[in-house]
């Protein structure tokens, strides 16, 4: 069978299909690396004094791991001297990231949540990378906030990696989703996922149950339904899964199906996950593989942003059980 990397699946998008322009490819050659890099980093672990807290907060007020602080360096360093990029956003900064005056300016913007899943760290669950890609506004002499305000249907690409018993790299450049495994030997992503589609129907579903006191009727009674099983009204078991990184269902969702809930409720009246670093890349690469993802009562890449650390409430994965959770939204639980 013919191994194709991810740069010559990159190539084939850019001269064959068209799809992307050579300096998007180069930019996602980039990021690919970084992910490698920070893959190395996970892959140490304690032994590479990388573990615990950077004993620091985050713009959002969360306590930062020494390699959330790691990551996001690297994924800055990596990035900012390429001349692909007017500027960065990451959730662990407060700001965009101005490309230095040293370096060329780009007509992309990349946005990326460091490294999503970090209470996993320490009890070495798989974490992973999330990023996304947009254009930057002709004109603007600086990419300030305002730039990276677009809708998450204006994305060129998204994706993300996953730090597990492999690392994997899905990306999707609008023209499907696609999945890369890392050869650590030959240092390359080899692709081991040429078409993902995930399943319209599913039995199995993740969301924090933790937060059930907190969740609005059409959450409840979406959940209740499933627990119900053979005996309830949807007729047939369903497993819960929660792994509490969102690279880690997100992706088993693409390779078996299910849905993914972390809805808005009463304690996160707007949402607990970011629009911009997790919830409009995460919801392009599964529509790109046949899924849906709302907010519970529109398309969550429809929304338009108005802040650059916005929050919003996500339902996505296989569709059929996605446009039922939603449709219970619409009918008012």
């Amino acid at each position: 069978m013919r191994r194709v990397t991810l740069t010559q699946y990159l190539l084939e998008q850019q001269r064959d299909a068209g799809t992307i322009p050579a300096d998007l490819r180069l930019l996602i050659e980039v990021v690919a690396r970084a992910c490698k890099v920070i893959s190395n980093a996970v892959s140490k672990g304690a032994l590479g004094g990388v573990l615990g807290g950077a004993g620091t907060d985050n713009v959002q007020g969360e306590a930062q791991k020494k390699l959330d602080v790691l990551s996001n360096e690297i994924l800055i360093e990596a990035n900012e001297w390429g001349g692909h990029l007017a500027a960065m956003a990451s959730e662990e900064m407060e700001g965009p990231h101005q490309i230095p005056h040293r370096y060329p300016r780009g007509e992309y913007l990349l946005l990326f949540d460091p490294l999503d899943g970090s209470s996993n760290i320490d009890v070495n669950v798989s974490i992973g990378t999330i990023f996304s890609v947009l254009r930057a506004p002709e004109g603007d002499a600086v990419a300030d906030e305002k730039a990276f305000l677009q809708p998450g249907r204006a994305q060129v690409a998204a994706g993300f990696a996953v730090y597990g018993p492999t690392t994997i790299l899905v990306l999707t450049v609008g023209n499907g989703t696609v999945g890369f495994t890392l050869d650590r030997e030959l240092g390359s992503f080899i692709m081991t996922a040429p078409d993902i589609r995930i399943p319209a129907d599913t039995a199995e579903f993740a969301i924090n149950m933790s937060n059930m006191r907190n969740w609005g009727e059409p959450v409840k009674r979406y959940i209740d339904e499933c627990l119900a099983g053979k005996a309830g009204p949807r007729g047939k078991d369903f497993n819960m899964r929660w792994v509490a990184s969102m690279v880690a269902d997100v992706y088993r969702i693409l390779s078996r199906g299910g849905v993914f809930m972390y809805p808005a409720d009463a304690k996160h009246k707007e949402g607990r996950l970011r629009l911009m670093y997790e919830a409009n890349p995460m919801a392009l690469v599964v529509e790109q593989a046949g899924g849906a993802a709302t907010n519970g009562r529109q398309r969550i890449l429809d929304i338009q942003p108005t802040t650059l650390h916005q929050r919003v409430g996500v339902i996505l994965g296989s569709k059929n059980e996605v446009e039922r959770a939603t449709s219970y939204h619409s009918a008012g639980g």
